[in-house]
């Protein structure tokens, strides 16, 4: 029986086979993409360009010899590539476990092709056993906890915790998400929020799911 890290490594192969050559490639954040990352000097002649959603995923990149540039330098990137803490078949995830949710959200709405890649636990048949994270601005925390209660979910606020934008996360619990697009633009729209977890409106085009037999791609 494979374990978890076998798959994260089987899905990283998978996902280095649709990136083309003169790529504008845009890398997420987490411990599958790690696996990813350390495949890419393999084919770094592929690789016109390369952003990244978080300062660990830059400094990953930069010891694999890879010149990390800024988003606005490059325009429309043509691939992201990142992971989930939750996939379901229609393509919408939760992400924002490692707490890079706005970057990686600013890299997927910024790219030609998002694929997904993720290991068979991670696939759900709908979001929201795994806690929502919301990126908020500091001094809003309690106001938009106070908002998330409305929606009957029950915030935490993650301790010890800043962004690379310098601002806290609150990770609510037990929302039953029955509709993620509508969700997330209601949640958008509470002041103080930067950016919601839910990956609906900008979902993955692709999504690489690794098990026992393999890598399974979904598709729209």
């Amino acid at each position: 029986m494979m374990n978890q890290n076998e798959k994260k490594l089987n899905v990283a192969k998978a996902a280095v086979k649709h990136i083309h050559n003169d790529c504008l490639l845009g890398m997420g954040t987490g411990s599958t993409v790690n696996f990813l990352i350390d495949l890419l000097p393999e084919i770094k002649n592929k690789i016109s360009a390369v952003a990244s959603s978080s300062v660990q995923t830059e400094n990953l990149l930069k010891m694999n010899g890879f010149e990390v540039q800024a988003l606005n330098q490059l325009g429309m990137l043509d691939l992201y590539i990142d992971g989930a803490d939750e996939a379901t078949k229609n393509l919408h995830l939760i992400k924002g476990g490692g707490g890079a949710l706005t970057r990686e959200k600013i890299l997927a709405e910024n790219s030609k092709k998002f694929i997904c890649i993720a290991d068979e636990t991670k696939l759900v048949k709908r979001l929201g056993i795994f806690p929502l994270p919301i990126e908020v601005i500091p001094m809003a925390r309690s106001f938009v906890s106070r908002e998330i209660i409305k929606y009957h979910g029950k915030p935490v606020y993650r301790e010890n915790f800043v962004t690379d934008n310098g601002n806290e996360i609150i990770d609510i619990h037990n929302l039953d998400i029955v509709d993620p697009i509508q969700l997330e633009n209601e949640l958008n729209q509470i002041p103080g929020v930067v950016t919601v977890g839910i990956f609906a409106r900008r979902k993955a085009d692709v999504l690489l799911i690794a098990g026992e037999h393999g890598v399974d791609e979904i598709y729209p």
